[in-house]
């Protein structure tokens, strides 16, 4: 079947609903989610029972590329900075000498078991070299893991920061492979550039997004998700455009933004978490209609035992490595090894030397695949199984909720207090945005004069105003009345 203007939204729409479904009941059966939707986007390949004709790398590059903007961005605003920061140095080392020791290991193991060249050996390393950040946050908040001492922001961090210094490793190795005559110290500025602009440019355009949010005022709340939208799509080209590396700079605007106060933030946050969703869904059924089974078949063999290196020796050996720095104990450090989920974003990467034209882009891609495939299946399916062996999970009920969840979350308030607004109190003639107002309380009305006004976080608070909080407890009154104060 030819995929038409007439017939791409029935056909998008069904696989869409199928993989929802499908997925809804998957873990009852210990299966990944996004394994089914991979698979379901196979069957419905040229190769399946659906026959959907689809081989073309550089649309599935295309919406792979825009899929992970909201993946990753969605992935940073979600993450905590208080839950973060005390393992930053750890998730940062993981993300940059973690990944790139992960891509020398199996490179060199590749050009020793293979015809490849060291080059496309190295290539191919670094193709796998991130872990997932997909996989990563669908799998491990789907099983609801509660881990000890810190390793899930750990894992989390480096999965949602580690797709950056992959991308590096892949346009540098694929460079030299196109260009052979070109020495590998001719990349290293390319690389430095790319993470220094990536980094700078994820700060400032966070800042800059932050102060465009809360300042402009637009008429409908609806509207606010979309201008982030482009706020992020303007940063990750922006960025690119003048040679940095963009997803790290979606990642760092998006956690600077999810750490900050944002007008309607609480509606932001829900958006994207339905457009992650969508877009994880929709880059593995694309990346699956991508795929032809009968051409990764041949490459089973060689697959599995390249697949098996990464699990069983490289990614480990990547971790204690980059790990030796740090005071972490062993079941800490092998539980980090083992959640080295490889998903839809090596598949991505895959796709460069697809369309660079490399002599061996075809087997590379096929290989490519068959790791992420047996990753997800292996890895994804006993991260339980592994936390309970190694003593990392925390017993039944002693899970802290994450602090995104804690916002989204519609907890029941059981104290009320009205709170008076003098004329020289900090909070008079400011926004409720700009005050730091506590998380666990809302200002559900404000009282001005003869009227009542429902606030939101553009409200502008003038003295005089009597303020109707609710809070789940009294110490978040308490702690309401010192920000409105000043104190």
């Amino acid at each position: 079947m030819s995929l038409t203007i007439e017939n791409i939204l029935l056909i998008g729409s069904l696989l869409l609903f199928v993989s929802i479904i499908v997925g809804k009941t998957s873990y009852k059966f210990g299966v990944p989610t996004l394994l089914l939707f991979l698979t379901i986007g196979m069957l419905a390949g040229s190769d399946g029972i659906g026959g959907i004709q689809f081989d073309d790398p550089k649309i599935a590059q295309f919406i792979g590329i825009v899929s992970l903007n909201f993946i990753l961005f969605s992935g940073g605003l979600d993450t905590n900075w208080s839950t973060v920061k005390p393992i930053l140095r750890e998730g940062i080392v993981l993300s940059t000498l973690g990944v790139l020791l992960t891509a020398l290991s199996l490179g060199t193991f590749v050009w020793w078991m293979t015809d490849f060249t060291i080059y496309e050996s190295m290539l191919l390393g670094s193709i796998v070299s991130s872990t997932d950040a997909a996989a990563v946050f669908s799998i491990l908040r789907s099983k609801n893991l509660a881990l000890k001492t810190n390793i899930r922001p750990t894992l989390e961090l480096e999965s949602g920061s580690n797709d950056p210094m992959a991308y590096v490793l892949t346009i540098a190795f694929l460079t030299l492979v196109v260009n052979q005559d070109q020495s590998i110290f001719s990349v290293i500025p390319m690389f430095l550039q790319q993470m220094i602009l990536g980094a700078a440019l994820g700060f400032g355009f966070g800042k800059l997004s932050k102060y465009i949010i809360n300042k402009i005022k637009l008429d409908f709340e609806g509207l606010y998700p979309v201008l982030v939208i482009a706020l992020m799509f303007i940063t990750f080209s922006a960025t690119d455009f003048v040679g940095g590396n963009g997803f790290l700079a979606i990642y760092i605007c998006s956690v600077y933004l999810g750490n900050q106060n944002l007008i309607h933030k609480k509606t932001i946050l829900k958006v994207y978490d339905g457009l992650a969703w969508l877009m994880q869904i929709v880059l593995f059924l694309t990346l699956g209609l991508l795929v032809f089974p009968s051409k990764v078949l041949p490459v089973f063999g060689i697959g599995l035992i390249i697949s098996l290196f990464l699990i069983l020796v490289a990614r480990p050996l990547s971790v204690f490595l980059s790990m030796s720095i740090f005071k972490m104990n062993y079941s800490r450090r092998a539980y980090i090894s083992w959640v080295g989920l490889r998903g839809a974003v090596p598949i991505v990467f895959a796709t460069y030397p697809l369309l660079a034209g490399i002599d061996k882009a075809d087997m590379m891609f096929n290989i490519v695949f068959f790791i992420s495939v047996t990753s997800v299946l292996i890895q994804g399916t006993t991260l339980s199984v592994v936390a309970k062996w190694l003593n990392v999970i925390l017993p039944n009920g002693v899970k802290n909720p994450h602090p995104t969840d804690l916002l989204l979350k519609d907890n029941p308030k059981t104290v009320m207090q009205e709170i008076e607004i003098e004329y020289d109190h900090y909070a008079a003639n400011k926004k409720i945005v700009d005050l730091g107002f506590p998380k666990h309380a809302i200002i559900a009305m404000i009282k001005r004069e003869d009227s009542y006004i429902t606030p939101n976080g553009a409200t502008v608070i003038l003295g005089g105003d009597v303020l109707i909080v609710f809070a789940e407890k009294q110490v978040a009154i308490d702690e309401v009345n010192e920000k409105l104060k000043g104190n």
